[in-house]
């Protein structure tokens, strides 16, 4: 089977020559994820992304055997099928699929063969869970629009009333056996993820009935009978909070919230059914838990941010290691209830592959291993303060020691985001050409404890930037990065902050800045969702001052940088608006600028000759600017 997957890959045009990194091949990467073990823990399923083709990258369902170690392809339609899950029994596995119109639920016995369609509706599926007894499928869909509705869309009367023409995500049920789909919620109440409790005659559901609102915290904990939909309240956190899951045995549920006053849910809670005396049982690690899987009744495998790297641990007993945080960084695991472990992990350099009883069993990127991917060193140095900032270091190809070289400081999204051990397309891209690329961990990012996470609260724009200026300064003394020869870039919270930088200093002789943040005022009231802003510095309607002295464009008319921008023109995370705005402020000024607009595309590119348009012009804006480095031309 491996010999298969390798011949594969070479067929598809992945395999490299030994140090060569193309923009196209930069993209072929194959992502592993959603880790589901078979019930008697002999078989995995998993959902396998391929590289973007054409307007969309497919994804297609694997499975492992544990008894042969082998890794082989399940589903291989023109579309996309995801999210395997099991039946109780293990007989059949459950899938979405968009193969013939929207994504619906598909079913397929275990042992192969022909794919049988669920069910059939207007609203795409977008979650689903088996009953205990698996005779029943619940799954989350929007209501339907109404006959009427469908013949005014048709007949171009489409206009739209903003928020009460909001279709709200509903459960329904689809009986296995006959197909029957039955209805179980409606309005007003909005559903974003439930789970079946052991009777199978009630479900948990987080859930709002204001989904109008754009407020912080407005979702609540809900009891929800199956038989009529009603909705009992059970808990109002009144802070983030995600990932229900109800133990074994329907005593507890445990969740992920945020103990303390915190832009996002960090700490893993306990609770009987009922939601009463939730206990945080990850309080002493002081690390956020990105996802975890009940073990037992009693114990709870949780995968933690641990700066650059992952750590999974089991928690409740005791905290034990699962798997390590060292060099490799773990993404996503399954546990299954024989106690065998499942998990992807990778490097900056490393492609994410399957591990299963401690070795590698896939070979899904097997055509990188001959790209000359650069490591990351990883370095701490001391902001302003004092407080220290953990960074990764990518030396250019044909860098020297002594020598500085042409640098690029790499901003992450968020803020409350972070750089990860993990592949990073532009990064490997600029190295192999000879660029130094820094990836810091500002104040703000998460996997350095609550009081990091917190500390750039209303501070936009100054700690964080003195904390990417003290790397610079600490790469400039250590002969590592030329003074001269300085670039920054970032998307999202990483392109505001390149946008910042291009007003406060003209040490930077380029910078790019994708779907950034000019300012963060009208940011707020343009945006899909303002709420998630709100923690850092209130509304603009009560502190106005707070968001104008962090916004960029408050301060366009210092900037001399030259700026490439890239901007999804359906964006609705940060808005088009946003840039269009830093375009004509650096226009105004007369600062070199290229502003690039991709027709369809959300908050992240995800059309193929849009990301490869993205990296290309990325970097040749680099080589216009900092010049080609001579170490690299030398190859």
């Amino acid at each position: 089977m491996r010999k298969t997957q390798t011949l594969l890959l070479l067929l598809a045009g992945v395999a490299f020559a030994a140090n060569e990194l193309t923009v196209e091949q930069a993209i072929q990467v194959r992502e592993p994820s959603d880790l589901h073990f078979s019930p008697d823990g002999k078989r995995l399923a998993l959902t396998v992304q391929e590289p973007p083709t054409g307007r969309a990258a497919l994804r297609h369902i694997w499975l492992y055997d544990a008894a042969t170690h082998e890794t082989r392809q399940w589903t291989s339609s023109a579309k996309s099928e995801s999210s395997p899950r099991w039946s109780p029994d293990g007989k059949f596995l459950a899938f979405l699929s968009d193969r013939e119109d929207n994504q619906q639920i598909w079913l397929m016995m275990a042992a192969g063969g022909e794919a049988l369609k669920l069910t059939t509706g207007k609203s795409a599926v977008t979650q689903f869970k088996w009953s205990r007894d698996g005779k029943t499928i619940a799954f989350l869909a929007q209501e339907p629009r109404s006959e009427a509705e469908e013949k005014k869309q048709r007949d171009g009367d489409d206009a739209r009333v903003i928020d009460a023409d909001r279709k709200p995500e509903c459960i329904w049920t689809v009986d296995v056996a006959t197909r029957k789909v039955k209805r179980v919620t409606g309005g007003p109440y909005a559903v974003r993820e439930f789970e079946w409790l052991p009777d199978g005659k009630r479900f948990l559901a987080v859930a709002t009935d204001k989904p109008e609102a754009d407020l912080r915290n407005m979702e609540r904990i809900y009891s929800v009978s199956a038989e009529d939909g009603k909705f009992t309240e059970l808990s109002w956190p009144k802070a983030p909070f995600r990932g229900i899951q109800v133990s074994p045995d329907g005593a507890s549920v445990a969740f992920v919230m945020s103990a303390e006053d915190s832009p996002q849910a960090q700490d893993l809670f306990i609770a009987p059914v009922n939601l009463q005396n939730a206990k945080n049982i990850t309080a002493a690690k002081d690390r956020p838990v990105t996802s975890f899987q009940w073990i037992d009744n009693s114990e709870i495998a949780a995968l933690f941010s641990t700066g650059f790297h992952g750590e999974l641990d089991a928690v409740g007993r005791q905290i034990r290691k699962l798997a390590a945080a060292d060099s490799t960084e773990v993404a996503q695991f399954a546990v299954s209830s024989q106690g065998a472990l499942a998990y992807v992990a990778e490097t900056a350099s490393v492609l994410p592959e399957l591990w299963a009883d401690g070795k590698v069993v896939s070979r899904f990127n097997d055509g990188f291993t001959q790209a000359g991917l650069q490591k990351a060193e990883f370095f701490e140095y001391k902001s302003f303060d004092g407080t220290p900032i953990e960074a990764a270091l990518f030396r250019g190809a044909g860098t020297r020691d002594g020598e500085p070289a042409a640098t690029i400081m790499m901003i992450h999204g968020g803020p409350a985001g972070a750089w990860r051990n993990r592949f990073d397309a532009l990064t490997q891209l600029l190295v192999a050409r000879g660029y130094t690329v820094v990836q810091p961990n500002i104040r703000g990012s998460t996997g350095y404890g609550q009081k990091f996470l917190v500390s750039n609260k209303g501070d936009w724009g100054f700690g964080d930037f003195k904390d990417v200026m003290a790397g610079v300064d600490d790469l400039v003394r250590r002969k590592i990065a030329d003074p001269n020869r300085l670039g920054i870039a970032g998307w999202s919270y990483g392109g505001y902050m390149a946008e910042w930088a291009i007003t406060k200093t003209d040490r930077f002789k380029v910078a790019i800045c994708g779907a950034g943040m000019a300012d963060l005022a009208t940011e707020f009231g343009t945006e899909s969702r303002s709420a998630g802003d709100e923690w850092y510095f209130g509304t603009p309607y009560e502190n106005l001052a707070g968001f104008q002295r962090s916004s960029p464009i408050a301060y366009i008319k210092n900037a001399k940088t030259p700026t490439l921008i890239l901007q999804g023109e359906a964006d609705t995370t940060d808005p088009i608006s946003q840039s269009q705005m830093l375009y004509h402020g650096l226009k105004r000024y007369n600062v070199p600028a290229v502003f690039v607009v991709y027709p369809r595309e959300p908050h992240g590119l995800r059309e193929q000759k849009h990301i490869i348009d993205r990296y290309r012009r990325s970097v040749e804006f680099v080589e216009k600017y900092l010049g080609t480095p001579a170490a690299a031309t030398q190859q």
